[in-house]
């Protein structure tokens, strides 16, 4: 067996992060926890904001905890979700990230729009229409102009450690100003907008090294670490570690949002792709990861808060989704992406409002509720995979689904009845592998090509499978 190398991967997603050591041979591709820390919006005089402060000291404890527990770490990979970023001026950061559930990206795409319309953007940054995408936030920022440099989440954290400033391409691609053609940045774009060019950073591609560890952070971390870009879009990181089992398997990586596609090497700029907002992120390796958002267990996460908040006690999700699989009869659907269920707060309600105003019954009853949101995400990814394969011209034989939402059962076996598929469940640690492998591949412990990254995930995490009835 090959000497297996150790790195530190920090994985950061819309309601919780993690600091993870990686260890990576030719048969070995294994995960240890060393932190879990919660994240997620805080209400502020201006509106919705990221506790950056505690998400950064969080980071940094993991990563010290990381390398007492495993001084043979390598290198620090990071990833988290996309569009949202810090400003950077004479090189402090100017305030708190604006979550992009904030109401202040409404005006942003109205005043875009009326720049540049949706169908132009569309050929322009082969980007899906979603109202928080990075260009709407940067057009209603009025902090931009005072800034020297734009960096989205993952970058923000790699300049705090490192002092360089990039834009890793997979996470740019998410912004709107990136070229889907070019990769590159759209500056004449940039320029009508209003969006000042020198706000955005020089541009790197997963596995670039970025820069190693400030000295004063070398010293609190205990090692002197190069951080080295990974796929740094969550979900760019999360394909790398599905195992397709074919070229023509879709994937959904499964969390509060689910991300549902393909992976293809050329874009597909149509209408009835726009039209079926669909949309072009960028992968490793040049890849495209064209793929339609679908709210995923959000809702159900957000329906379970609610019912705690009600009942003051803690709700245990296992037993709810065990009485929701009990349920029988007819299940009422609803579309669950509906705009009204797009923002936190009393999703029962929202949800309940959404199902009267098409005409269908509330569910009664808690496990009867779960049951319905379930199904209801499993519909739109059903709907969602069938529309990739139809506007990528592919016959489609089986999903991926990975992330959280690969745990869910009724959620697995639901998408397969309401798509026809065979759904292959898992690996749930999707995205932090990916972030693992391209360090890995960076520092020559990993195989060369994502077909053979995606070999050893199969080998090392054999998934579920869950055949339609």
């Amino acid at each position: 067996m090959s000497e297996v190398r150790s790195v530190a991967a920090v994985d950061l997603g819309a309601t919780s992060g993690r600091v993870v050591i990686g260890r990576v041979s030719g048969d070995v591709l294994e995960l240890e926890l060393v932190s879990r820390f919660p994240n997620g919006p805080v209400e502020r005089e201006d509106g919705l904001h990221w506790d950056f402060e505690a998400l950064y000291g969080h980071v940094v404890d993991g990563l010290a905890e990381a390398v007492r527990r495993d001084p043979s770490v390598e290198s620090i990979g990071i990833d988290s979700w996309a569009v949202d970023y810090g400003l950077i001026r004479q090189g402090e950061l100017l305030a708190e990230p604006f979550h992009y559930r904030d109401d202040r990206t409404e005006r942003g795409v109205s005043e875009v729009h009326a720049i540049a319309r949706f169908a132009e953007l569309y050929q322009r940054n082969g980007l899906q229409f979603l109202p928080f995408n990075t260009l709407y936030q940067y057009r209603v920022d009025g902090r931009l102009a005072n800034a020297d440099v734009a960096l989205l989440i993952p970058d923000l954290l790699a300049y705090l450690l490192t002092g360089a400033r990039v834009a890793e391409r997979t996470n740019a691609s998410t912004t709107g100003l990136l070229g889907v053609e070019s990769s590159e940045w759209d500056l004449e774009l940039a320029g009508r907008l209003g969006i000042p060019s020198g706000i955005l950073p020089p541009l790197v591609d997963p596995g670039t090294a970025i820069g190693t560890l400030r000295p004063e952070l070398a010293e609190r971390i205990g090692k002197d670490l190069p951080v080295v870009a990974v796929g740094s879009h969550d979900t760019a990181s999360a394909v790398v570690a599905v195992p397709l089992s074919t070229a023509d398997s879709a994937y959904i990586s499964c969390g509060t949002w689910g991300l549902v596609g393909v992976e293809l090497a050329e874009p597909v700029l149509t209408d009835a792709a726009r039209d079926a907002n669909f949309t072009h992120e960028r992968g490793v390796d040049g890849r495209f990861r064209f793929l339609h958002n679908v709210t995923g267990l959000w809702l159900l996460s957000e329906t379970v808060r609610a019912w705690e908040a009600e009942d003051g006690a803690p709700i245990g999700l296992p037993d709810l989704l065990d009485a929701a699989g009990a349920v029988t009869g007819d299940i009422p659907l609803f579309d669950a992406n509906d705009p009204a269920l797009s923002a936190p707060g009393d999703m029962p309600a929202r949800i309940a409002a959404v199902l009267a105003s098409s005409g269908t019954r509330v569910p009664e009853g808690r496990a009867a509720f779960a049951r319905s949101i379930i199904e209801s995400i499993a519909q739109a990814f059903a709907e969602a995979v069938r529309t990739a394969g139809d506007l990528s011209g592919r016959e489609l034989d089986a999903i991926h689904l990975v992330g959280g939402g690969s745990l869910n059962r009724l959620l697995c076996q639901a998408t397969a009845d309401r798509s026809g598929l065979p759904v292959l469940a898992g690996p749930v640690e999707a995205t932090a592998l990916g972030n693992v492998l391209v360090q890995a591949r960076a520092l020559g412990a990993a195989p060369a090509t994502l077909e053979e990254l995606r070999a050893l995930v199969a080998l090392t995490h054999q998934p579920t499978r869950f055949d339609p009835r």
